[in-house]
């Protein structure tokens, strides 16, 4: 018997590495929040954002006055915001922009547990917090997803249609393929950045070291290929995974990708979207009760019993040549 719940929460073991301790702490000083380690500046603001999951997150929002784009970065699977204030800072400076970047449930003094799914309620109470808080649509954003950050980026391209840019930097196919090769992508695998990418509406760059010996070049290929509007990607010859930063083409590609998004009108980007949703074949919206499709690897027939080995509520049993139970968030709501 195989367990779609235990493989994926596999994948999310190795998937998360907080730092512990973590780099910093949040407090409050004379009502506002401060960072301890973090210099006092006058442009960065620490919040502290509700997600829908009941988790309370830490996030750095750093104003440029000079920015027409902010950018909202999505960092690794083994930093928090502690480690990547300077390179915040230099992103800010160099790129001219406002950058939003926040740590998931459980790194930093980010309160709760690191999971896919909380990944995904933590960068939508991000974006939800720049709109009401800060007044930044979409039309004026990047989103920037950096290794594990290509999830939770990928997740919320794939709802903005009008998203100004998305970065994807040393980003990955899926959780199990940075494991093993695959061609196919199973139910329980986790990320399913290579199906999402065929929903954004937006031109991607994406940048990835040759050399990368964590998560393989050819997933950041394979993305620039799949994306509907890529962009110039940036193959950097010799870079790593952690390192990408220190090479001049970085900024220098960085930096003409984001005057490119600048100097994109509004209109002319409702423009390109109109035409993207006319060329979109209609798809028939007509369901059963008896097959389930949405976002899984394979269509297949359930029952919902009462699960006996999965703690997840609401699963679903696969029934193929050898049994095996799948939960539904295994199965790709997420």
């Amino acid at each position: 018997m195989v367990t779609g719940c235990s493989v994926s929460d596999l994948a999310a073991k190795l998937a998360f590495f907080p730092p512990s301790p973590a780099t910093y702490s949040v407090k409050k000083v004379n009502g506002r929040l401060v960072a301890s380690g973090i210099p006092r500046d006058r442009s960065l603001d620490v919040l502290m954002v509700d997600t829908k999951r009941g988790n309370k997150i830490v996030a750095f929002f750093l104003r440029n006055p000079y920015a027409k784009l902010t950018i909202l970065y999505s960092h690794g699977n083994a930093a928090d915001l502690g480690q990547l204030y300077d390179l915040f800072v230099q992103l800010k400076v160099n790129l001219r922009v406002n950058l939003m970047g926040y740590d998931y449930s459980g790194y930093g003094a980010s309160t709760g547990k690191p999971s896919e799914s909380n990944t995904y309620a933590d960068i939508e109470a991000i974006y939800q917090c720049l709109e009401t808080e800060y007044g930044i649509s979409q039309e004026d954003l990047i989103l920037y997803g950096q290794s594990v950050g290509s999830g939770p980026t990928l997740h919320l391209a794939a709802r903005l249609p009008r998203l100004r840019g998305v970065v994807l930097h040393s980003a990955i196919l899926s959780g199990l393929r940075v494991l093993c090769h695959m061609n196919i992508t199973l139910c329980f695998d986790i990320y399913k950045n290579i199906n999402k990418i065929k929903k954004v509406k937006c031109p991607v760059l994406v940048i990835h070291g040759t050399d990368d010996d964590v998560v393989n070049w050819f997933h950041g290929n394979g993305l620039w290929k799949l994306a509907k509007e890529p962009y110039e990607p940036l193959w950097i010859k010799g870079g790593g995974h952690c390192n990408l930063e220190l090479y001049p083409d970085y900024i220098r590609h960085l930096n003409r990708f984001v005057q490119e998004m600048e100097s994109t009108t509004t209109a002319s980007h409702l423009k390109k979207i109109r035409q993207s949703l006319q060329k979109t074949p209609k798809t028939s919206s007509k369901t059963t009760n008896t097959t389930f499709t949405t976002n899984c690897c394979c269509r297949i027939r359930f029952q919902l019993p009462q699960c006996k080995c999965c703690s997840q509520t609401g699963c679903l049993i696969m029934r193929s040549k050898r049994a095996a139970y799948f939960c539904n968030w295994c199965c790709g709501e997420n």
